[in-house]
């Protein structure tokens, strides 16, 4: 046998395997002496049917088998020994032109070579969020946990900051919504003014334009489809049926205590300063994501590099369940193309800057995971021994592996990211940075 590489430039090469009739002969015709010992051919005894028989009924059959076994097994063999980074599968070039009655054969396979290029994190700043929770944000907060520990109390007539419940009622749009809402959601001014003084029993129509002050609250509290919400602009009748008021809950011990527990907290400034924190610890998580999903397509923009666009195009045709058409998978290529690029890039900052993930590292992550669940449970001590033996659950369930290394493996780009690009920080508040980030 005899492997050869061709290289047609820096991306594509073709590979030449050359099997002779000494490198299979002696494997089919073993297996046809298997054939032979436990064929039932009517006419002859089992064991004792000619092999001139044998090799005419099963011979092609059993040497395109073990040709495409031995090919199969020493291609593999040869780009594994040669290290060729190749994208996608070998495709084969002459299928179509092999004679199986020769004696020897040549098979010919194309292949796209990954390219060579650097990568530079340093290339191009990216903007860094530092989310605050500001005063506005942290007394609204305040108020809202006042409200849920305060003390309900029911009224006849509606004021402003009440709870209105009722039932939202249009025949051009299909709407009966029983809905609890309260007055501060509404947007409108004259809305708004049509609601308070009204009473329980009363019927008070309102125009659905400008009603709330986020349009998505008409999904919420119409009950009309997300398409609809937007922009809806019908009249509809509100049947008042039960308003109440709310009085807030006194910022004393008790409150804290329930909050908190006991003696965590002590004082309205450590409550503020206790829903600041808590509020730019979950920030952090969406800027986090946020700067990673910039620094990808960052990266993607400023690392420069060819692909054997053509031949990744052919592959994808013929490697699903459904061969393609032509454009299908021009389509599929193009849609794929940014994924496979940050692939390659990925994958180069990984093996040189020592970012896999070792199964040591993994049992770690999954230990403080389970302890981190546990503690909201209450769990605060758990044995090593409870530990240890979840975590050998987990790692039994190659599932669970799959999605907990790929946690892993985001948690040490994002980290590898923030150490080593070039980042400018930028702080602003939860709103603007919704504005900014996803406009």
């Amino acid at each position: 046998m005899n492997i050869t590489k061709t290289e047609i430039d820096s991306l594509n090469a073709v590979i030449t395997v050359e099997i002779s009739k000494e490198d299979y002969s002696e494997k089919v015709d073993n297996v046809l002496n298997n054939y032979r010992k436990n064929a039932n051919i009517p006419g002859f005894r089992k064991g004792f049917v000619p092999m001139g028989m044998v090799r005419k009924q099963y011979g092609k059959a059993v040497l395109v088998e073990e040709v495409n076994k031995l090919l199969q097994e020493n291609l593999h063999k040869y780009l594994t020994e040669e290290k060729l980074d190749v994208l996608g599968n070998p495709l084969p070039k002459n299928e179509a032109d092999i004679d199986w009655d020769a004696g020897d054969f040549a098979f010919e396979f194309e292949l796209g070579l990954a390219p060579a290029f650097d990568v530079d994190v340093k290339k191009k700043a990216v903007t860094q969020y530092k989310v605050v929770a500001d005063d506005e944000m942290i007394n609204n907060q305040v108020k809202t946990i006042r409200k849920q520990y305060g003390k309900l109390i029911s009224k006849d007539e509606v004021a402003k900051d009440d709870e209105i419940t009722g039932t939202f009622v249009s025949e051009e749009k299909e709407i009966e919504s029983k809905t609890t809402f309260d007055t501060d959601v509404i947007k409108g001014k004259r809305q708004l003014n049509a609601l308070v003084g009204a009473k329980v029993g009363d019927e008070v129509t309102l125009k659905t334009k400008g009603l709330f002050k986020d349009d998505h609250d008409n999904q919420k509290f119409l009950g009309v489809s997300h398409d609809d919400a937007h922009g809806l602009d019908i009249e509809v009748t509100l049947k008042i049926e039960e308003v109440n008021t709310r009085e807030l809950a006194e910022l004393n011990q008790e409150l804290f205590d329930k909050l908190f527990g006991e003696g965590v907290v002590t004082s309205e400034d450590q409550l503020k300063e206790k829903i600041k924190e808590d509020a730019e610890r979950q920030f952090e998580q969406q800027s986090d994501q946020k700067l990673l999903n910039d620094v990808v397509d960052s990266l993607i923009e400023n690392t420069k590099f060819d692909l054997p666009s053509d031949f990744l195009t052919r592959w994808i045709q013929v490697s699903g369940e459904k061969q393609l058409t032509d454009d299908e998978a021009k389509a599929e290529f193009e849609r794929s193309e940014k994924g496979l690029r940050y692939q390659l890039i990925e994958g180069k900052l990984r093996a040189e800057n020592n970012l896999q993930v070792t199964f040591e590292e993994l049992k770690e992550y999954s230990s403080n995971m389970i302890k981190a669940q546990m503690a909201q449970f209450g769990q605060m001590n758990p044995t090593e021994e409870e530990i240890e033996g979840i975590v050998a659950r987990i790692m039994g369930n190659q599932d669970e592996v799959n999605r907990l290394s790929e946690q892993l493996n985001t948690n040490k780009m994002l980290q590898f990211f923030k150490e080593n690009a070039k980042l400018k920080t930028k702080e602003v508040t939860y709103d603007k940075f919704i504005k900014e980030a996803y406009a």
